[in-house]
């Protein structure tokens, strides 16, 4: 730091002396302005230095792997039996890319427990940096109103890269929408209460990105298809089932 800073002041030191020959008196007044400075910048990093660096842990709350969130299922559509003692429920943003790569392990994760798990999710659009996240997460409850939300779930995850309201549109008229219905309930207040709600009650329960999931209100911390194989069958097993 200070073989840095002396070039610098002593370049100072020329430019005040100005041209030609610098007087003896000049020298020696730019020579005692480069001490005092140089002996302040010294006191600034010193003090800098000695400040206590705030613990990573008062930074950053850990969350709790055994906690366990209370996740209503509400208005949500919910795929998989309704009575299944594992429930998976995925916080999701359809312009997330980790959302779409995850969609296709949650199949396999139904498709591995067909009786024992149900998923459901729950709109979480980062509108901040993703403009086309929310008109998409309100087409999706639009068309659960159609009983289609999954079937618009598994199109806007397929296109999560061009989420135009024309990609949208054309989504809806190829599963088959009435279109007229499905635009008045998209641009609805009681829609976009129900992503702001959805979106109120991830706040709440620590999502702090997408995609979350939680299996029965735990927080999963891991989401490949043997991360989840293994707190479900956790969950079995505490329930008295085998997996």
């Amino acid at each position: 730091m200070e073989t840095r800073r002396i070039p610098a002041i002593a370049m100072l030191a020329l430019a005040l002396a100005g041209p030609g020959c610098a007087q003896k008196s000049d020298i020696e007044a730019v020579q005692t302005t480069q001490k005092e400075i140089l002996a302040k910048l010294e006191k600034i990093e010193k003090d800098i230095a000695s400040r206590p660096a705030a613990p990573a842990a008062a930074q950053r709350a850990q969350i709790d792997p055994n906690k366990v969130y209370q996740i209503p299922v509400g208005n949500s559509a919910v795929r998989g039996p309704k009575d299944a003692p594992v429930t998976i429920v995925m916080f999701s943003d359809f312009q997330c890319p980790f959302c779409a790569q995850s969609a296709p392990v949650v199949e396999q994760v139904l498709a591995a427990y067909p009786t024992d798990v149900n998923f459901m999710m729950k709109q979480f659009p980062l509108r901040q940096i993703h403009p086309n996240a929310d008109p998409a997460a309100r087409a999706a409850i639009a068309a659960g109103k159609q009983g289609k939300f999954w079937e618009m779930h598994d199109e806007l995850y397929k296109n999560s890269r061009n989420l135009t309201p024309e990609t949208i549109k054309g989504i809806a008229e190829k599963i088959g929408l009435d279109l007229k219905k499905f635009e008045a309930d998209q641009a609805s207040d009681e829609v976009k209460k129900q992503v702001d709600e959805e979106m109120a009650l991830g706040t709440k329960s620590d999502v702090r990105g997408t995609p979350s999931f939680f299996v029965n209100g735990k927080i999963a911390q891991k989401r490949s298809l043997d991360d989840f194989k293994a707190q479900i069958d956790a969950e079995l097993k505490a329930k008295g089932k085998k997996s």
